[in-house]
């Protein structure tokens, strides 16, 4: 979304996003809570499969509704802070060059 700040935008997007998110994730969970949470025949084979799953789901989960958002503000002040020194650089060489140098390594004398 152009022209808005990455707060804002993520802001909007969780509130766009949430829902559908929550909504795959609780699916998937209940899905897979049978086979994680299985006793009887067999059920030492395939449960920890269910368990894998379920952690994954819930990894995943934390991943993409808090630790994505907050490494993407952290990119865009590390975008804006490499920005600034990129200009800084610029402006300190344009000022080098509109001084002129001392050519024979003494200070100006005040005259």
């Amino acid at each position: 979304m152009e022209g808005k700040s990455a707060h804002d935008s993520i802001v909007e997007a969780c509130l766009l996003r949430f829902r559908p998110i929550m909504m795959t994730t609780m699916a998937a969970l209940m899905g897979t809570l049978p086979i994680a949470l299985a006793s009887g025949a067999s059920a030492e084979l395939r449960q920890p499969l269910g368990v894998a799953v379920v952690g994954g789901l819930v990894v995943s989960q934390l991943l993409t509704l808090y630790i994505t958002p907050v490494l993407y503000l952290y990119m865009e002040d590390f975008s804006r802070w490499i920005d600034r020194q990129l200009h800084h650089r610029k402006t300190r060489r344009a000022a080098r060059r509109l001084v002129p140098a001392n050519t024979d390594g003494r200070a100006d004398a005040a005259e």
